[in-house]
């Protein structure tokens, strides 16, 4: 599973949030001087929103419009892409600049962040893609969609004896998987079963999703991945962006929803997968479907 790219921004030394401009209409555009440079992460609302305050340890949903203070060109805009991030706002996890600013910040606002190198770019890998250097400026103009639920909620549905017992652990979050007399010991075909049934929308094929998930073994061997240590991942199931039985299995499933997804080896990494680093054989996950779009 892949998570999307992480974006940041920053503002000036000297310089403040006023001397930027926002357009006010269509898809935003953001306008920076160039050498554009702060000492510490500010934040400046645009639009206030009307939704709840956004707390330590939230995950949201944002789009965002990302400039390179030093060149005052733009290098990442999920408004053009249709690909809306998913950040927790985890002060272990998070960049620093994501973090101190948007905390606080309410759903549905629109926000100027800057951030300097040492909550930004300095922290990010392989900066040169971006067109980045390490000690540059960032600006970032959020727009803050909405808060992601922690955990799948709905009415709990009991799934077949043969299906391998999930275990849980603080909080009722799924740890992993264990065997019981019933269990199936080999899979003949890939499944899907839900634990828990959401009252949102239908997922369609292709869809970007917010997840949180425990990959495992078939039927009760180690567990290779897992979100809940750090808060849900963003992944796409678009076909060749995710293993086939999540791409053809998740779909239909409702936002909201906890399933379980077991899948054939060919349905999973494949036959050459300890070749490619990829966990081999049969797997079996449990996915909390959060959000879709």
């Amino acid at each position: 599973m892949t998570t999307a790219s992480i974006v940041l921004t920053g503002c000036g030394g000297g310089n403040d949030l006023e001397g930027i401009e926002v357009s006010k209409s269509g898809t935003p555009k953001v306008k920076v001087e160039k050498d554009y440079t702060t000492d510490k992460t500010e934040s400046k609302v645009v639009s206030k929103g009307g939704g709840e305050e956004i707390a330590a340890g939230d995950t949201i949903k944002i789009n965002y419009v990302a400039v390179n203070g030093r060149t005052g060109k733009e290098f990442d805009n999920s408004f053009k892409n249709e690909t809306p991030m998913t950040l927790t706002l985890n002060e272990k996890t998070a960049l620093p600049g994501f973090y101190k600013g948007l905390v606080g910040q309410d759903v549905g606002s629109r926000v100027l962040v800057s951030v300097p190198s040492e909550d930004g770019a300095s922290l990010l890998q392989s900066v040169e893609s971006l067109g980045l250097e390490k000690d540059d400026t960032m600006v970032f103009l959020f727009d803050l969609v909405a808060k992601i639920p922690p955990k799948a909620e709905g009415k709990a549905v009991k799934a077949p004896a043969s299906v391998p017992k999930l275990t849980y652990g603080k909080d009722q979050q799924p740890v992993k998987f264990a065997t019981t007399k019933k269990t199936a010991t080999k899979l003949t075909k890939s499944a899907s079963h839900v634990l828990i049934k959401g009252a949102g929308d239908p997922i369609e094929k292709g869809a970007t999703l917010s997840v949180q998930y425990v990959g495992q073994k078939y039927p009760a061997g180690d567990v290779f991945d897992e979100s809940w240590s750090t808060g849900p991942r963003q992944i796409s199931i678009a076909e060749g962006s995710a293993v086939p039985c999540l791409t053809d299995l998740v779909p239909g499933h409702t936002v909201g929803s906890r399933i379980v997804v077991t899948c054939t080896t060919d349905d999973a990494y494949g036959k050459d997968a300890k070749k490619n680093g990829q966990p081999e054989g049969p797997l079996i996950f449990v996915l909390d479907l959060l959000d879709a779009s």
